[in-house]
């Protein structure tokens, strides 16, 4: 279990370090993070600032999230766990607060995981009103009611889509334009079902009801439309399966090469 208490000083030290290197971020850092007095206000000022304010009504947004976060212990732990997903598997993420400040993959899950709060409370209209300023800003559509765990990593994540009954497991790597998706009019349970340790590379598409085992490995530009079983590699359009995983939890290698084995 990561201690929020103790990513939050590392946070703070390295945003000392940042505001000292970079004086011109000093003021910017220091509103961010430094007058910050923990990661849960952090985290809600961070992204309520990514809204413009349109002058004609105003929404606290930073109350809201501030006190769904200080009410959901969750959310603050599994955002601990997606920080150091980041540094551990991108090489160019070099600081636990690089995230936090700059990464829309990160602050997009952060406010998923507030609008999928909401839309458990049945908070459903201001769960939309997010999805939708989530897609405008950050440009990643994910359907409040999508259930997410912890340790993921949204890598660029621009043109992701994840639909309204995907559910996606723990230490998941998904890269940017990939697609979890219903593949027809029907209602009900219809979008994927993502287990743990599971590497989607760019540009991957999968449909309908199906489960994607733990420890798969998805090609870049696949199409998935059956079920996948554990711990092998899919690629193709349509996916078929072309070998094992290289290693048990492909997400974490991060390698999405395929060799003439097919791993």
């Amino acid at each position: 279990m990561i201690d929020a208490e103790d990513l939050w000083k590392t946070m703070l030290e390295e945003a000392r370090m940042m505001g000292a290197k970079e004086p011109a971020l000093a003021d910017f850092l220091n509103v961010q993070i430094l007058q910050k007095p923990n990661l849960v206000n952090a985290l809600a000022n961070n992204l309520s600032s990514h809204f413009l304010k349109i002058p004609t009504y105003e929404i606290d947004l930073e109350k809201i999230f501030a006190e769904l976060l200080s009410l959901n212990s969750d959310i603050v732990q599994r955002a601990c766990k997606d920080v150091k997903a980041y540094v551990d598997r991108d090489p160019a993420c070099d600081y636990y607060v690089t995230p936090l400040l700059f990464y829309k993959g990160f602050q997009a899950l952060q406010l998923h995981r507030i609008c999928h709060s909401l839309w458990s409370r049945d908070q459903r209209h201001l769960a939309r009103y997010l999805q939708s300023k989530m897609s405008e800003n950050y440009g990643v559509d994910i359907h409040p009611g999508a259930i997410i765990g912890g340790g993921v990593m949204l890598d660029h994540a621009t043109s992701l889509v994840i639909g309204e009954t995907a559910v996606v497991g723990d230490n998941v790597s998904i890269l940017h334009s990939v697609t979890l998706g219903g593949s027809g009019l029907q209602s009900g349970d219809r979008h994927p079902k993502i287990a743990n340790g599971v590497l989607i590379a760019a540009g991957a598409t999968v449909l309908g009801n199906i489960d994607v085992g733990e420890g798969v490995k998805i090609g870049a530009g696949s199409l998935v439309l059956e079920s996948v079983p554990a711990y092998v590699t899919v690629a193709g359009v349509p996916a078929k399966i072309i070998g094992g995983s290289t290693v048990g939890m492909p997400a974490l290698d991060m390698n999405q090469q395929i060799n003439e084995e097919g791993i």
